[in-house]
């Protein structure tokens, strides 16, 4: 991301390193939002350097880290190839140099750990499963959280994990889970492990009394509790408007949980709608309530089609999203330069 962005910048131009010059270089940015402008005043604090080069330095007047890394380094990567293809249509100001340069762009998708996120050896989950024996461990590991914070482990449980923030579309939540309530009665429970946005935590955490045995929200960071609400859950809720990758949709197919994501970035590169073939998941457009809760009414159709729903779940738990592939990309990206 930016907080590296000048080095591409510095080995080239600037004389105190230029037997760097030769070296190549990969950028490679997770969140194009974010972009570490600052003032040309700041430019004493660089190495002394070919003033010439000053407008690789410049985006719409200040200097503008990223943007130099862009224009410098001799590849730049994302983490996912949708991502990619939106950087060029949304990146906060820098969208015009992301077309200008996609000729040396590239979209690689993030792993995970398998090692680290396996329901079958996982230390923080209470009951261990596979693909074969799924449907028992599933099970287990439901009625045990589903014990500890009141809810009805006889229905389907929808999980949300994530930062309470915008990009995430948390602000949506109050109101569409509250619809979701309004619409399907007591047909299902919800749980919500997250901080961020005061405002939101606040609508989240009034649902607590209102729907007390069908929905409850622990407002705080907890890695041992995500860990079992994936081992738990049989929905993950991942409505984001900006998604460069995502993880949480890969650690919910590893634990045989259904994601429901809106269709962006790397949601849409790692989620296929059950609508169509071989498909594992639930694709919606918009980040919106209505959306939300229509993709919500089509899980409810999924989780009663109980002998589609158990071999769909096997299969969520055989996709490889792991480093593997990935790092081959990354070994060939390296080698063509």
């Amino acid at each position: 991301d930016f907080h590296a962005g000048l080095i591409p910048f510095f080995m080239k131009h600037t004389y105190a390193y230029k037997h760097l010059a030769g070296i190549k270089t990969v950028c490679t940015i997770h969140n194009a939002q974010y972009q570490g402008w600052m003032s040309w005043n700041m430019s004493v604090y660089f190495p002394h350097y070919d003033e010439w080069k000053s407008g690789l330095l410049e985006w719409n007047h200040q200097i503008n880290p990223l943007a130099a890394a862009i224009k410098c380094s001799d590849r730049v990567t994302t983490v996912s190839p949708t991502y990619m293809k939106e950087l060029a249509q949304q990146s906060n100001g820098l969208e015009a140099l992301f077309e200008y340069e996609k000729g040396k762009c590239t979209g690689i998708l993030n792993g995970i750990d398998n090692d680290l996120w396996n329901p079958d050896t996982d230390p923080m989950i209470p009951f261990h499963y596979n693909e074969t024996t799924v449907a028992k461990g599933k099970k287990q590991n439901k009625e045990s959280l589903c014990r500890e914070f009141g809810l009805d482990e006889k229905l389907p449980l929808f999980i949300f994990i994530g930062r309470l923030v915008g990009e995430k579309s948390a602000d949506l939540l109050p109101e569409a889970i509250q619809a979701a309530f309004d619409h399907f009665k007591n047909r299902f429970c919800f749980l919500v492990l997250g901080n961020g946005n005061p405002a939101v935590e606040q609508a989240l955490s009034h649902i607590n009394d209102r729907h007390f045995g069908y929905y409850h929200s622990q407002i705080t960071y907890n890695e041992t509790l995500s860990h079992r609400m994936y081992a738990s859950a049989d929905f993950l809720l991942m409505p984001s408007r900006i998604e460069p990758c995502g993880l949480n949709q890969l650690y919910a197919l590893r634990y045989g949980t259904m994601p429901m994501v809106r269709r962006t970035g790397g949601l849409q590169d790692t989620v296929v709608d059950i609508g169509d073939e071989g498909g594992y998941g639930i694709c919606f457009n918009q980040s919106s309530v209505l959306d939300i809760v229509y993709s919500m009414s089509r899980a409810l159709e999924v989780y009663d089609a109980k002998e589609y729903w158990a071999s769909t779940r096997k299969k969520m738990m055989t996709i490889n999203n792991s480093w593997h592939k990935s790092a081959d990309e990354y070994l060939q990206l390296y080698q063509k330069i």
